[in-house]
């Protein structure tokens, strides 16, 4: 199976970036959200990545034509008949994807793949509320998706070796590296993440060293391209509070208790990134020293 079409629905930070991967790639990209101011921010900050990379030499002004030019934004879900795969990348609150997917199982044609890009869910329940299990998969990309080579590839109880195969195949044609891992809470890099992060937040709370001073320690010390605390920033602090009480509750295990200072934060508003002000302050994707 050769897929053409790919419709993306979640128009946020991690969808956005899975659009412009695969528009790169010169894969026709329908991207659904329901609200229109979204899809109009998602297409607005891709027009500012696009632009920062003809800047750097990256792209031409042409390419930049052409990628958009493969990239149709909609709030209508009937647009996804001719599509052969669907990514969804919306919160990871579970009823809400259990009713999108059982949704667009009455839309899209039955050969149609879904992938969830879920880092906390169970694949196999959001598969059961479709009749194409078979054909279910989940597809966790890395943040930042353009950057990273990484995707988990998720089987669930019923992702057949086709879909699998597949799916591994497609992620390789966008230039990435898939990893084979079997349906648990959190998977590989968020069950590694999310204590690192809580770990970060009490090392601050308890006045040991400055956000600032965590994130140089493990750049500086460990090569990493973000510190954990900007990190979540990028992530989003709701859905690392999300994927913290969703592991909480899974495991039971106290390193995955959500840190009283990141709840403190997305009580407040201070998402990261998206909202301009998390651990650190961002303005149009950069941050503010």
């Amino acid at each position: 199976m050769t897929i053409r079409k790919v419709g993306v629905i979640g128009a946020g930070v991690m969808g956005t970036g899975i659009t412009q991967m695969l528009a790169e790639h010169g894969i026709d990209v329908i991207v659904i959200d329901k609200e229109k101011s979204i899809l109009e921010d998602s297409k607005e900050n891709l027009i500012v990545t696009l632009d920062k990379s003809i800047e750097k030499w990256g792209i031409t002004v042409t390419e930049k034509k052409v990628i958009l030019s493969k990239i149709h934004y909609t709030l209508d879900k009937q647009s996804l008949t001719e599509v052969d795969l669907v990514i969804e990348s919306i919160d990871e609150i579970l009823e809400e994807k259990k009713n999108l997917f059982q949704e667009i199982d009455q839309i899209c044609k039955p050969e149609t793949i879904f992938a969830t890009n879920t880092s906390t869910l169970s694949v196999t329940e959001l598969a059961s509320q479709t009749g194409r299990p078979d054909k279910f998969i989940g597809l966790n990309f890395t943040y930042p998706v353009v950057k990273r080579k990484l995707v988990q590839i998720i089987r669930g109880l019923k992702t057949s070796d086709s879909t699998y195969q597949i799916a591994k195949e497609f992620i390789e044609t966008m230039g990435k590296t898939g990893i084979q891992v079997f349906e648990s809470p959190g998977y590989v890099t968020v069950r590694l993440m999310i204590p690192l992060i809580n770990e970060a937040i009490n090392i601050v709370m308890e006045g040991v060293a400055s956000e600032e001073d965590v994130d140089i320690a493990m750049k500086l010390g460990f090569g990493f391209p973000y510190g954990p605390l900007e990190m979540a920033d990028r992530m989003g602090l709701d859905a690392v509070l999300r994927a913290s009480e969703a592991m909480y509750r899974e495991y039971g295990d106290g390193r995955y208790r959500p840190a009283l200072a990141l709840k403190k934060l997305v009580r407040a508003g201070h998402l990261g990134e998206k909202t301009g002000q998390g651990f650190f302050k961002y303005e149009n994707g950069e941050r503010i020293k």
